[in-house]
């Protein structure tokens, strides 16, 4: 199948590059002439993991293309993936004006049958959008489709390729058809293809992204509660994640969610309901305690040093929202460097993939280096921010070495209440018991 995929951001450029795996014909496009040559030239601009092996096989069998032109680009398509951007505005609510601008330019193009897929998060009444915006210029019979994508970063490429499930809202049975073909390779184990109205297709994107959403808040609320009673979260975690009926997953606590997917749908499912005059009382809940909860180490640090931080170096280890990827979008490091940096500390941090990124953010306003123990040298604490495997098992002897102070505020977790009494470190971490306060 020819196929076509407009935006090569994070969605685009992993729907494009798996579609070519299944066997199909894909041209990328984008209006960013740097990056469509630096992919020409085999460079990928994001981090994830075994998105380079399918790239640079289907950039050398010629089944994964790049260009400018919109033109060229949809030449012969059967489908389309319009899959950009839809960045929140400050009402919450999802901006559409690039896809609406695709959308229009695609009208006159058209030279036969197309499907138009929606592969951005958008909000609900976008396919109708986008069908209106298309039909203005169009000679030719075309059909809009929702298409929801569910991937998680730093395993999006196992998500592409084995998904869960597949969502597809169209009522046009030519268009279902055309999605099944496009489908069938990623489903050939029985996970199910699911066809729904366009409205519910974009609906559920919002729903899932919330509901796990307010999972993660759930459990960090019951994380502050452990801390007042003292019970250990850790237990608590485990005593309801082996009920079938609520499940392991997304009950570890921590200092909040981030990333490009849940901060923005949170906030546009909460901006749609209240555009109907829907007070939707649980998201807005869920955005208050997640944005408190990122930075709820930073009292602890305060304290810890007695209201003075003008000098001290802290040291971070992670700035990526979550390990396996690069991505610093809503990232809780960033809010926790700008207070200790407004307190007056120094700042020093390693992430194993973020720091290009956060360089471009912050600046030289930090120091970065080339890894934990360089972090940690010198630093009077070490606050640990993402949960890089990396990060799990570090020598504690060499940190009590070569840190000045021997504290260590964990943000995720990572070590265990037990040896940090035996190794003698002062250690604050998430709903659970405070270690030789």
């Amino acid at each position: 199948m020819k196929i076509a995929v407009v935006g090569t951001g994070y969605v685009g450029l992993v729907t494009g590059t798996c579609f070519a795996e299944t066997g199909n014909h894909v041209v990328c496009v984008d209006i960013d002439e740097a990056k469509i040559e630096k992919l020409k030239d085999g460079n990928i601009p994001i981090y994830e993991p075994g998105l380079d092996v399918l790239f640079e096989r289907n950039i050398k069998q010629g089944r994964l293309l790049f260009t400018t032109s919109l033109v060229e680009g949809i030449k012969g398509a059967e489908v389309i993936f319009l899959a950009l951007p839809t960045p929140p505005g400050e009402d919450g609510s999802a901006d559409l004006q690039y896809i609406l601008q695709v959308a229009k330019e695609l009208g006159a193009l058209l030279d036969r049958y197309v499907v138009v897929i929606d592969k951005s998060t958008v909000p609900v009444g976008t396919a109708q959008k986008v069908h209106e915006a298309i039909a203005m210029n169009a000679k030719v019979d075309f059909d809009v489709v929702s298409n929801p994508e569910f991937l998680r970063e730093g395993v999006a490429v196992e998500d592409f390729m084995k998904p869960d499930r597949v969502v597809i809202g169209t009522k046009s049975e030519k268009a279902k058809s055309i999605m099944s073909k496009l489908y069938a390779p990623l489903v050939r184990q029985g996970n199910p293809v699911i066809f729904m109205d366009e409205a519910s297709a974009e609906l559920t994107k919002y729903a899932a992204n919330a509901f796990l959403a307010t999972k993660i808040t759930f459990m960090n609320e019951i994380a502050n509660l452990c801390e007042l009673l003292g019970a250990d979260v850790d237990a608590v975690r485990r005593g309801i994640g082996t009920d079938t009926r609520i499940g392991k997953r997304f009950l570890f606590a921590g200092i909040g969610y981030g990333g490009s997917c849940f901060p923005k749908d949170v906030q546009a499912l909460a901006k749609s309901s209240k555009d109907i005059n829907y007070n939707f009382k649980i998201l807005d809940a869920v955005m208050s305690v997640n944005q408190t909860q990122k930075t709820k180490l930073i009292p602890e640090v305060v304290k810890y040093f007695k209201g003075d931080l003008v000098n001290k170096t802290i040291a971070i280890w992670g700035l990526a929202f979550k390990p396996y990827t690069d991505d610093i979008r809503e990232a809780p490091a960033l809010e926790n460097i700008k207070m200790l940096l407004d307190l007056g500390a120094n700042v020093k941090t390693y992430d194993p993939e973020a720091m290009e990124n956060v360089k471009h953010t912050i600046g030289d306003k930090i120091t970065y280096c080339k890894d934990e123990y360089e972090a940690a040298s010198g630093a009077d604490a070490l606050l640990v921010m993402t949960e890089w495997p990396v990060f799990r098992t570090p020598d504690f002897n060499n940190l009590k070495s070569i840190m000045n102070g021997k504290v260590i505020f964990d943000g995720r977790n990572l070590f265990d209440i037990e040896e940090m009494k035996e190794k003698d470190f002062t250690y604050v971490s998430i709903g659970r018991a405070k270690v030789n306060e």
